[in-house]
């Protein structure tokens, strides 16, 4: 299973703080998904209530601490995630990400595959919002096919796991195409690369709510 990694483009407003940085990197880093489960790692929307169901509990089924759930658990997740004005109910009968067993009377989450593409973002610019803040990301892939092809074990009792240094992490912009190649030892290279073919990459815009301490998403559009 390939885990969501960011790195990130320090572009700021001079009244946006490193910590708060840091906090926006790190909200949208949850809710930030894997395409070939939800279609895409960040949907739009103009609410987020009208965001699809597929990704809006694929989102909580990521950040849950436990796997087997009472339905208040799953609610009250959802509230943490997108905020108070958030109304939309999990289905009683669960659904493919979170499936109810009448037996137990639990919810359970279920565990899917993804491929070798790893979806990663870039904060791109934020800038002040009366109620939080607008913020710009690129997306972009970074295909490990070959890295993962590439794993050799030593012998049976003693797996190295070890990968090729020589191994190429394909960059990729979300259509697919390839922007260049880095090595397998040098990942930080990627926001590099992704730095000087900015124009190659999708973006999208964020209004992000802050409330106390917590930031919650609110509409998220496509360039």
């Amino acid at each position: 299973m390939v885990m969501y990694r960011s790195f990130t483009i320090k572009q700021q407003e001079e009244n946006v703080s490193v910590d708060e940085i840091s906090q926006i990197e790190t909200y949208i880093a949850k809710i930030y998904m894997w395409k070939e489960i939800t279609g895409e790692a960040l949907p739009t929307f103009s609410d987020i209530n009208q965001a699809s169901d597929v990704w809006t509990w694929e989102v909580v089924k990521k950040n849950l601490e436990d796997y087997e759930l009472n339905y208040d658990q799953i609610q009250d997740k959802a509230k943490e995630l997108f905020g108070p004005d958030f109304t939309k109910e999990f289905p009683k009968e669960g659904n493919d990400q979170i499936v109810y067993n009448p037996e137990t009377g639990k919810y359970y989450a279920v565990g899917r595959g993804i491929d070798d593409e790893e979806d990663c973002f870039l904060l791109n610019t934020i800038t002040r919002a009366d109620d939080g803040y607008n913020v710009e990301i690129i997306e972009y892939l970074e295909d490990y096919s070959e890295v993962y092809g590439n794993i050799t074990m030593e012998n049976d009792e003693n797996p190295d796991n070890s990968v090729d240094s020589d191994s190429k992490i394909v960059i990729r912009n979300t259509n697919g195409d390839e922007i260049g190649e880095i090595s397998s030892n040098q990942e930080d290279m990627a926001k590099d690369m992704v730095k000087e073919n900015i124009d190659r990459f999708s973006k999208k815009q964020l209004k992000i709510k802050k409330d106390g301490d917590n930031l919650y998403v609110k509409s998220v559009t496509a360039e």
